[in-house]
């Protein structure tokens, strides 16, 4: 559960700003569009691997440089 203190007399605006803040680091909204449909793991073990590829590749090409 995510909490958000609000001190007395602070903005609302504010509050809802750090609410917004949590909820992106946190990853709920990712999450659930994630689980919204069904994955194969090897589909996702793929995506890691392709990203890991780009990755290393970007390190790479910046120690070239």
């Amino acid at each position: 559960m995510i909490i958000v203190p609000v001190k007395e007399g602070e903005n609302i605006d504010r509050a809802l700003k750090k609410l917004k803040r949590k909820f992106d680091k946190m990853g709920v909204v990712r999450e659930l569009r994630s689980r919204k449909q069904f994955t194969k793991p090897s589909i996702v073990s793929r995506e890691k691997r392709l990203k890991a590829v780009y990755i290393q590749q970007l390190r790479d090409k910046e120690e070239g440089m």
